[in-house]
Protein backbone atom coordinates (compact mmCIF):
# COMPACT_ATOMS: atom_id res chain seq x y z
CA UNK A 1 0.00 0.00 0.00
CA UNK A 2 0.96 3.48 -1.05
CA UNK A 3 2.11 5.86 2.19
CA UNK A 4 -0.34 8.70 1.90
CA UNK A 5 1.54 11.93 1.45
CA UNK A 6 1.25 15.23 2.04
CA UNK A 7 1.08 16.84 -1.24
CA UNK A 8 -2.60 17.13 -2.81
CA UNK A 9 -1.54 19.26 -5.71
CA UNK A 10 1.27 20.18 -7.97
CA UNK A 11 2.17 23.01 -10.30
CA UNK A 12 4.53 23.06 -13.07
CA UNK A 13 5.99 25.70 -15.16
CA UNK A 14 5.76 24.84 -18.97
CA UNK A 15 9.09 25.62 -20.93
CA UNK A 16 12.24 24.16 -19.81
CA UNK A 17 10.04 22.03 -16.91
CA UNK A 18 7.60 19.90 -18.38
CA UNK A 19 8.37 20.81 -22.29
CA UNK A 20 11.85 21.06 -24.26
CA UNK A 21 10.41 24.34 -26.23
CA UNK A 22 14.12 24.86 -26.77
CA UNK A 23 14.56 23.38 -30.71
CA UNK A 24 11.41 25.33 -31.80
CA UNK A 25 12.80 28.20 -30.43
CA UNK A 26 15.81 28.31 -31.94
CA UNK A 27 14.82 26.84 -35.12
CA UNK A 28 12.32 30.16 -35.76
CA UNK A 29 14.84 32.32 -34.44
CA UNK A 30 17.70 31.34 -36.90
CA UNK A 31 14.50 31.05 -39.79
CA UNK A 32 13.55 34.70 -39.10
CA UNK A 33 17.94 35.78 -38.98
CA UNK A 34 18.26 34.00 -42.10
CA UNK A 35 15.75 35.99 -44.11
CA UNK A 36 17.39 39.13 -42.78
CA UNK A 37 20.46 38.00 -44.21
CA UNK A 38 21.87 37.75 -40.18
CA UNK A 39 23.92 35.07 -39.23
CA UNK A 40 22.31 32.21 -37.63
CA UNK A 41 22.99 31.55 -33.88
CA UNK A 42 24.10 28.28 -32.59
CA UNK A 43 21.78 26.26 -30.06
CA UNK A 44 23.82 25.75 -27.16
CA UNK A 45 24.56 29.29 -27.49
CA UNK A 46 20.62 30.49 -27.04
CA UNK A 47 19.25 27.99 -24.84
CA UNK A 48 19.87 29.22 -21.97
CA UNK A 49 17.80 32.27 -22.92
CA UNK A 50 14.51 30.46 -23.88
CA UNK A 51 13.00 31.37 -20.43
CA UNK A 52 13.28 34.94 -21.22
CA UNK A 53 10.68 34.76 -24.31
CA UNK A 54 10.74 36.95 -27.27
CA UNK A 55 12.18 40.15 -25.99
CA UNK A 56 15.60 38.58 -25.26
CA UNK A 57 16.14 36.49 -28.32
CA UNK A 58 14.85 39.36 -30.24
CA UNK A 59 17.86 41.37 -28.61
CA UNK A 60 20.22 38.51 -28.99
CA UNK A 61 19.71 37.68 -32.52
CA UNK A 62 20.04 40.87 -34.05
CA UNK A 63 22.21 42.24 -31.85
CA UNK A 64 19.87 45.39 -30.95
CA UNK A 65 17.65 46.79 -28.00
CA UNK A 66 14.14 47.59 -27.83
CA UNK A 67 15.15 51.04 -28.63
CA UNK A 68 15.79 50.02 -31.53
CA UNK A 69 13.18 51.14 -34.48
CA UNK A 70 12.81 47.78 -35.99
CA UNK A 71 13.13 46.54 -32.55
CA UNK A 72 8.91 45.26 -32.65
CA UNK A 73 9.01 44.40 -36.61
CA UNK A 74 11.82 41.95 -35.85
CA UNK A 75 10.12 40.66 -32.75
CA UNK A 76 6.55 39.98 -34.38
CA UNK A 77 8.28 38.63 -37.03
CA UNK A 78 10.05 35.73 -35.02
CA UNK A 79 6.56 35.43 -33.05
CA UNK A 80 4.75 34.46 -35.91
CA UNK A 81 7.45 32.14 -36.48
CA UNK A 82 7.25 30.50 -33.37
CA UNK A 83 3.54 30.39 -33.77
CA UNK A 84 4.10 27.94 -36.91
CA UNK A 85 6.75 25.98 -35.26
CA UNK A 86 5.68 25.14 -31.75
CA UNK A 87 4.77 21.97 -32.22
CA UNK A 88 7.50 21.29 -34.76
CA UNK A 89 10.73 19.66 -32.88
CA UNK A 90 9.20 20.36 -28.79
CA UNK A 91 8.62 17.22 -26.99
CA UNK A 92 8.47 16.21 -22.99
CA UNK A 93 11.48 15.90 -21.16
CA UNK A 94 12.34 12.52 -20.22
CA UNK A 95 10.70 11.15 -17.34
CA UNK A 96 7.99 13.53 -17.23
CA UNK A 97 4.99 10.90 -18.67
CA UNK A 98 6.46 9.09 -15.08
CA UNK A 99 6.22 11.92 -12.72
CA UNK A 100 2.81 12.42 -14.43
CA UNK A 101 1.66 9.06 -14.01
CA UNK A 102 3.40 9.00 -10.40
CA UNK A 103 0.58 11.69 -9.42
CA UNK A 104 -2.29 10.53 -11.10
CA UNK A 105 -1.57 7.17 -9.13
CA UNK A 106 -0.98 9.19 -6.13
CA UNK A 107 -4.66 10.63 -6.40
CA UNK A 108 -2.36 14.14 -6.12
CA UNK A 109 -3.39 16.76 -9.03
CA UNK A 110 -1.79 18.96 -11.33
CA UNK A 111 -1.82 22.23 -12.83
CA UNK A 112 0.63 24.59 -15.24
CA UNK A 113 1.49 28.10 -14.37
CA UNK A 114 3.51 29.57 -17.16
CA UNK A 115 5.04 32.96 -18.24
CA UNK A 116 4.18 31.90 -21.72
CA UNK A 117 1.27 33.54 -23.40
CA UNK A 118 -2.11 31.75 -24.11
CA UNK A 119 -2.04 31.63 -27.44
CA UNK A 120 1.36 29.59 -27.37
CA UNK A 121 0.73 27.32 -24.40
CA UNK A 122 -2.81 26.20 -25.16
CA UNK A 123 -2.17 24.66 -28.46
CA UNK A 124 0.91 23.27 -26.95
CA UNK A 125 0.08 21.61 -24.00
CA UNK A 126 -2.82 20.01 -26.08
CA UNK A 127 -0.69 18.37 -28.75
CA UNK A 128 1.04 16.19 -25.47
CA UNK A 129 -2.00 14.22 -24.71
CA UNK A 130 -0.07 13.64 -21.18
CA UNK A 131 -0.70 17.12 -20.01
CA UNK A 132 -4.12 17.36 -20.72
CA UNK A 133 -5.17 16.08 -17.69
CA UNK A 134 -4.14 19.49 -16.26
CA UNK A 135 -6.67 21.13 -14.14
CA UNK A 136 -5.50 24.53 -14.52
CA UNK A 137 -3.45 26.67 -17.02
CA UNK A 138 -2.46 30.20 -16.04
CA UNK A 139 -0.90 32.62 -18.45
CA UNK A 140 0.30 36.18 -18.24
CA UNK A 141 -3.22 36.38 -20.40
CA UNK A 142 -4.83 35.75 -16.96
CA UNK A 143 -3.01 38.04 -15.09
CA UNK A 144 -2.14 41.95 -13.76
CA UNK A 145 1.65 40.06 -12.57
CA UNK A 146 3.35 37.49 -13.93
CA UNK A 147 5.97 35.64 -12.12
CA UNK A 148 8.15 36.41 -9.58
CA UNK A 149 4.73 37.80 -8.47
CA UNK A 150 2.93 34.80 -7.26
CA UNK A 151 -0.19 35.92 -8.26
CA UNK A 152 -0.60 33.04 -11.18
CA UNK A 153 0.14 30.14 -8.72
CA UNK A 154 -2.66 31.66 -5.70
CA UNK A 155 -4.82 31.45 -9.07
CA UNK A 156 -4.42 28.09 -9.54
CA UNK A 157 -4.72 27.03 -6.12
CA UNK A 158 -8.07 28.78 -5.96
CA UNK A 159 -9.80 27.53 -8.82
CA UNK A 160 -8.30 23.77 -8.00
CA UNK A 161 -9.45 24.50 -4.52
CA UNK A 162 -6.42 23.41 -3.02
CA UNK A 163 -4.38 25.46 -0.34
CA UNK A 164 -0.69 26.71 -1.24
CA UNK A 165 0.54 25.01 2.11
CA UNK A 166 -0.56 21.63 0.36
CA UNK A 167 0.85 22.64 -2.97
CA UNK A 168 4.66 21.79 -4.79
CA UNK A 169 5.48 24.50 -7.66
CA UNK A 170 8.40 22.81 -9.87
CA UNK A 171 9.92 25.38 -12.53
CA UNK A 172 13.30 25.91 -13.84
CA UNK A 173 14.29 29.75 -13.34
CA UNK A 174 14.75 31.69 -10.03
CA UNK A 175 11.61 33.81 -10.50
CA UNK A 176 9.27 30.35 -10.97
CA UNK A 177 10.90 29.41 -7.00
CA UNK A 178 10.58 33.08 -5.93
CA UNK A 179 6.67 33.16 -6.67
CA UNK A 180 6.43 29.26 -5.36
CA UNK A 181 7.63 30.69 -1.94
CA UNK A 182 6.07 34.39 -1.94
CA UNK A 183 2.78 32.31 -2.49
CA UNK A 184 3.46 30.06 0.16
CA UNK A 185 4.05 26.75 -1.80
CA UNK A 186 6.75 24.35 -1.62
CA UNK A 187 8.84 24.38 -4.60
CA UNK A 188 11.14 21.81 -6.65
CA UNK A 189 14.11 23.34 -8.60
CA UNK A 190 14.95 22.34 -12.59
CA UNK A 191 18.54 21.87 -13.30
CA UNK A 192 17.91 19.94 -16.31
CA UNK A 193 15.77 23.32 -17.94
CA UNK A 194 16.96 26.98 -19.09
CA UNK A 195 17.47 28.79 -15.97
CA UNK A 196 19.00 27.95 -12.99
CA UNK A 197 22.59 28.31 -12.01
CA UNK A 198 24.53 25.48 -10.49
CA UNK A 199 26.65 27.88 -9.04
CA UNK A 200 24.00 29.07 -6.93
CA UNK A 201 22.41 27.41 -3.73
CA UNK A 202 18.88 28.49 -4.20
CA UNK A 203 17.71 27.78 -0.35
CA UNK A 204 14.28 26.92 0.53
CA UNK A 205 13.61 24.53 -2.55
CA UNK A 206 14.63 21.04 -3.89
CA UNK A 207 16.78 21.37 -6.05
CA UNK A 208 16.71 18.12 -9.14
CA UNK A 209 18.80 17.20 -12.11
CA UNK A 210 16.49 14.69 -13.40
CA UNK A 211 13.05 15.20 -14.26
CA UNK A 212 12.61 11.76 -12.61
CA UNK A 213 14.30 13.22 -9.40
CA UNK A 214 10.97 15.07 -8.86
CA UNK A 215 8.70 11.94 -8.17
CA UNK A 216 11.33 11.32 -4.99
CA UNK A 217 11.82 14.90 -4.22
CA UNK A 218 7.89 15.02 -3.94
CA UNK A 219 7.78 12.05 -1.77
CA UNK A 220 10.10 14.06 0.94
CA UNK A 221 7.84 17.37 0.66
Amino acid sequence: MQKKLNTKLVLFDLDGTLIDTAPDFVLSLNNVLERNNRDTLNFDHIRSFVSEGSVKFTEIGFKINQDDPNFEKYRNEFLVEYKKNLKNKSNLFEGISNVLSFLEEMNILFGIVTNKPLDYAEPLIKHFKELNKSLVLVCPDHLNESKPSPEGILMACEKIGILPKETIYVGDHPNDLIAGMRAGTKTIGCMYGYSLDSNEKYEGSIIINHPQEIIEAIKKI
